[in-house]
Parts: structure tokens; sequence; C-alpha cells
């Protein structure tokens, strides 16, 4: 049976990001063309700010494959920060002469002391006991994000090897909401990657660029939801037996610790408050032999389990709270009242949270796989799974 975890490290300004990844069995073909594809999905999207422009994320493999296949050891993944160059005094990590005025004064840019409301910036400060709230924001940063994506994209890999794909899309941003989506999976994907709200919907995108420009133009920001989808999904990932193994509560604990995400709903979710039994439970069906339903409300989960039907995961992503229209909020060194501290931020990135949704999702998925069709080399999983 495979444990397959992973760590990551490092801050939005630093050297670079990194992550390792222990527990993938040896022989699974990883293609790093096809990481940094979707390395790119993240970065793109209407209402992205400037450091998209700075940052064009690449990941390197370090370790774990060879010749293009993985060999069962930890992979190590690296994306380097290209905005580094202009922080290497002030991100050091080596310590520095503070007595040296040019340095001092380096430093001093870019830290800061007024807390960003909604933000980690308050908590951290408090809980590390740290002066500088630049410490809180390197580590609290969605750019961590990037990493993760890396990551998810090694778990996409695995999972296409049982013909186990996922895709996202954008169904609201701020009061716009997505009216009319093709009805297949195939063409609501397909609409969405070519969108660049990552909505399939034509009219509805067309308004969300409206609302995303009016944000910008007041200084402000705007939130909104979507929805990840995987299919082909075999019976019986997951468990009932324990809370803690149960794939729905890994899967909303996985997209709910993603920065900005603010609610998470398996299949109908919120709307099952209002749908009686007889129409929120998906009745079972035979036909020569095959087991099959006519609704997925449960949105592939039952009792904790996968049960074959696509898995559905919807999350509202709330505005970005750092805005050029500052919040009122307090100096924590001058102990007064004051501005937010502004730092470069997007006006909108609903469509790349949920690239980084598809992310989290998949090393979720990948792990409880593994978990059951487990072995130490992809040719010994292929005959658990054909069993």
């Amino acid at each position: 049976m495979s444990n397959l975890r992973f760590l990551t490290s490092g801050e939005s300004h630093g050297k670079c990001l990194n992550a390792i990844i222990e527990g993938v069995p040896s022989g699974f073909r990883i293609d790093e063309d096809f990481i940094n594809k979707e390395l790119k999905r993240r970065q793109v999207g209407y209402g992205r700010g400037k450091r998209m422009q700075i940052e064009s994320d690449t990941c390197e493999i370090k370790s774990g494959v060879r010749l293009g296949l993985t060999t069962g050891a930890p992979i190590c993944l690296e994306i380097k920060n290209k905005d580094f160059e202009n922080w290497k005094i002030p991100m050091s990590t080596k310590e520095l002469d503070l007595k040296n005025r040019e340095i001092l004064k380096l430093v001093a840019e870019k830290s800061f002391t007024k807390v960003r409301p909604g933000h980690a910036d308050f908590a951290g400060a408090i809980k590390y006991q740290l002066e500088d709230l630049r410490d809180v924001l390197e580590r609290s940063s969605a750019r961590s994000t990037a990493i993760e994506v890396a990551v998810g994209a090694i778990s996409k890999q695995i999972l296409k090897e049982f013909a186990i794909i996922g895709f996202s899309h954008v169904t609201q941003i701020g009061i716009v909401k997505a009216e009319v989506l093709p009805q297949s999976y195939t063409l609501l994907k397909e609409a969405a990657e070519h969108s660049d709200v990552r909505c399939a919907d034509d009219v509805a995108a067309d308004m969300m660029r409206v609302e995303i420009d009016k944000a910008k133009s007041e200084g402000n920001t705007l939130g909104g939801k979507f929805e990840v989808i995987f299919g082909n999904m075999p019976v019986g990932l997951g468990s009932h037996v324990h809370w803690d193994r149960k794939l729905d509560g890994k899967i909303a604990q996985a997209v709910m610790s993603i920065p900005a995400v603010k609610a998470v709903e398996i299949g109908v979710g919120i709307e099952a408050a209002e749908i009686s039994g007889s129409k929120m439970h998906d009745e079972v069906f035979i036909a020569d032999g095959k087991i099959y339903r006519k609704t997925n409300n449960a949105g592939g989960i039952e009792g904790g389990m996968t049960n074959g039907e696509p898995i559905v995961v919807k999350a509202v992503m709330k505005a970005i709270p750092t805005m050029r229209k500052p919040l009122k909020t307090v100096d924590l060194y001058k102990k007064e009242q004051t501005e937010a501290h502004f730092e470069r931020s997007d006006t909108c990135a609903v469509a790349a949270c949920a690239v980084v949704a598809e992310a989290r999702i998949a090393c979720v998925l990948a792990e409880a796989f593994l978990e059951k069709f487990g072995g130490d080399s992809l040719k010994e999983i292929k005959k658990n799974y054909e069993k």
C-alpha cells in the first residue's frame, strides 16, 4: 500500500519554491512539459496582476525521475522565483549587517507593520511573535500554490494512467452567474479552457470581464465560485469506517485550505437543504448486468467513498483582501489607527483558484487510488486494478 504525501517550502519573493513528493511508485511516465503547461494555466486569467508578467513559472525535476520514468524514490521539484533578483537583500537567508545604512534601507523598504484585513498578518504575527509582517506574508501568500500545482500535475499523470481525468470551470464572478452551460463534460471542459475567465457561458463571461474591469477601476477586488469535476472514477476510493478516511472530508480539507476559499460543496452542495429525500438521492438501476444512475446529486461520493459517478466539487473564493483602495486597520508597531499595507495584487483570481483546486483534488485522489490499488510499481498497480 502506497503512502503518497508531499511537503512544500519557499516564500513569495524568496529564491524558489520546492516540493518533495514521497510514495510515488516506479514506472510512471512523467512529462515535465505537462507540469509547465499546468503552471501556465494557473498564471493566466482575466484580472490577474503584474506578478504574472514578471514570473513565467517553469518547474525543474531535481530527483526521483530517470529517463522520463519514476524510480520509486522521492521526487523533488523546484520553481525558481525570477523576482528574487529584486529581493536579494530583504529576503536574504543569511544574517546581514543592519548597521550598514544601505542594507538597512533595503530591508526596511520591504518591511511593514500595517495589518491587511483578510490576510494571515495579524494572527501570524501574534502566534509567531513577529515584528515584521513580511515574515507572515511571504509564506502565507497564494504564491505557494504554484508549487502545489506542480505536485498536482504529478498526481494527474498518475491518475491519467487509469483514464481518470479532471477539469474545472468558473460558474460565478461577483454577482454574475453562468446560466447556459454545455450538457456534456467534454464540451464544458473545452469551452472553459478557451475562456480567459474559465467560464463556458460566453454571455456570462463577457459580463464577468465587465465586472472585473469595474472593480479594478474602483481599486476593488472580486471573488466567485467554481466547479471541479473528475471522471472515470472506480468504486471504493476512501472509506466509511473512520471519519478521517472519508474521501469527501479529505477533499473538503484540501480545497478549503486554499488561500481565499471560504466554502466547499460536494455534488449539489448547499442545495441539498431544500431538496426532499425522494429527489435528492440518486436511484440505482441495472440493464444488461450493468449498474448505473440517472442523476449524480451525491457528487460521486456516498458514505465517504467513490460510487463510480464523476466527482463534483464546488468552492467559493472570497474577494482578494489586498486592495488599492485600502481598508481601515491598525499599525502593530505604532499601535495606532491607519490604512492597510498594499502589496502588488490581482483584481480577480477565481480562474486561477479553480486550477489550484484541480491540483489539490488530484493529489487527494491519487493518494486514495494508490491506497486501494497500491504497489511498488506501475505494473503491480495495474494488476491490482484489473483484478
